[in-house]
């Protein structure tokens, strides 16, 4: 199973929170930045419907799949 790591890092002149290489906005404060990682880190975790999806790859070929809604990775935060 997929691990999503959020990171509290300082960004932009304030804090931030960075999972797979993308920052969040910047929060004013390091407890705001953890607060809003440990909601995202929630929200990831929650399953959804399970529905088809298409999408393309970085070759340009067009793809089918089905996505489990179910299937969700686990998280952690590292403050």
């Amino acid at each position: 199973m997929t691990t999503v790591t959020y990171e509290i890092v300082e960004h932009d002149g304030g804090w931030a929170y960075k999972a797979n290489g993308t920052y969040s906005e910047t929060f004013r404060s390091r407890d705001q930045a953890v607060a809003a990682a440990r909601r995202a880190a929630g929200e990831q975790r929650l399953g959804g419907e399970t529905t088809g999806i298409v999408y393309e790859d970085e070759r340009g070929h067009w793809h089918k799949e089905i996505a489990d809604g179910g299937d969700r990775p686990e998280t952690q935060v590292e403050d």
